[in-house]
C-alpha cells in the first residue's frame, strides 16, 4: 500500500503516521520513517509520503544537518548517526574495537560516515600518550584525499567515483588495490607529515555503512601504512562489519 496523504494525515507504507497538528513535523517525521527499510532516491521518497518534491528536498537537507539523514556514496537518503540506534548503535559497536585497535597499535583510530561531500568523523580514540593525529568528532574531512576519502570512493556507485576521481589526488589504479584489499593508505596526502589507512566498514546487506581509519606521525607509518597495520586494521572492520 502506497502513502497517501489523507485530510493532512500521513500514512506510509500502511502504518499510520499520527498527527500532531504541527504540519512540518508530521512531514520530516514521515520522510525519516520512509528511510528505515533502506536507502531511498528524491523520487522514491516523494513516492512513499505523497509530498511535493520540493518540499521532500528542502525538510530532507534539514534533517541531514541535524544527521537524522544522510546521504550515500550514491545520493540515496539513509537515516543518520542519530537514528541508527536499533539495540545498539554503529558507535556502541565500534568503540570497543576502536579501543582495542588503538592497544595494538598505539595510533589514533577514527570512524567516519559519508556525509553528502564531505566524511564526518562520527568517533575518535586516541592513545594515551605520545604524538598522535587528533581528528575531533563531527570534522568535516574532503572526499578527495586521504585514505578514509578513497574507501568511500572505491565503494561508490560509478557516476560518484567518476566524479570524485576527476577531482581526487589519487586515481582509479588506487581505487583497483582498495576494492581488492579492502585497506586504502596515503602519506602527507591531505596534510603534510601525517599518514593514515582505511578500511570498509560493510552491513550484511553488502552496503557501506562506515570507513575505520588509523592516523598518525607520517616516520611512524613509513614507508607504507598498509604494510605497517594493514592487516590489523581489515581484523577490526570485519569484526565490525560481522557485529552489525
Amino acid at each position: 500500500m502506497h502513502p497517501m496523504l489523507r485530510d493532512g494525515t500521513i500514512h506510509y507504507m500502511g502504518h499510520y503516521t499520527a498527527e500532531s497538528g504541527i504540519k512540518v513535523l508530521d512531514r520530516a517525521i514521515a520522510i525519516a520513517a520512509a528511510t528505515a527499510g533502506g536507502p531511498r532516491s528524491l523520487a522514491q521518497l516523494c513516492e512513499d509520503t505523497g509530498l511535493p518534491r520540493a518540499t521532500v528536498h528542502r525538510l530532507a537537507s534539514a534533517l541531514e544537518v541535524h544527521q537524522v539523514l544522510e546521504r550515500t556514496p550514491a545520493g540515496l537518503w539513509q537515516l543518520g548517526s542519530m537514528l541508527t540506534n536499533l539495540g545498539h548503535s554503529l558507535i556502541d559497536v565500534a568503540t570497543p574495537i576502536m579501543n582495542s585497535l588503538v592497544e595494538v597499535t598505539g595510533e589514533s583510530v577514527q570512524l567516519y560516515r559519508h556525509t553528502g561531500d564531505t566524511r564526518t568523523c562520527v568517533a575518535a580514540v586516541e592513545p594515551t600518550s605520545g604524538l598522535r593525529n587528533t581528528v575531533p568528532v563531527g570534522s568535516q574531512l574532503t572526499m578527495t584525499s586521504g585514505s578514509a576519502a578513497k574507501v568511500f570512493t572505491a565503494f561508490s556507485d560509478e557516476a560518484t567515483r567518476a566524479d570524485l576521481l576527476s577531482r581526487a589526488t589519487f586515481d582509479a589504479a588506487e581505487l583497483e588495490v582498495v576494492t581488492r584489499t579492502h585497506v586504502a593508505e596515503s602519506v602527507s596526502e591531505r596534510e603534510v607529515g601525517l599518514a593514515s589507512l582505511s578500511s570498509p566498514v560493510i552491513d550484511s546487506t553488502g552496503t557501506l555503512v562506515a570507513v575505520l581509519s588509523i592516523s598518525g606521525p607520517a616516520e611512524r607509518l613509513r614507508p607504507s601504512p598498509r604494510h605497517v597495520w594493514g592487516a590489523e586494521l581489515a581484523g577490526a572492520a570485519r569484526r565490525l562489519s560481522g557485529a552489525l
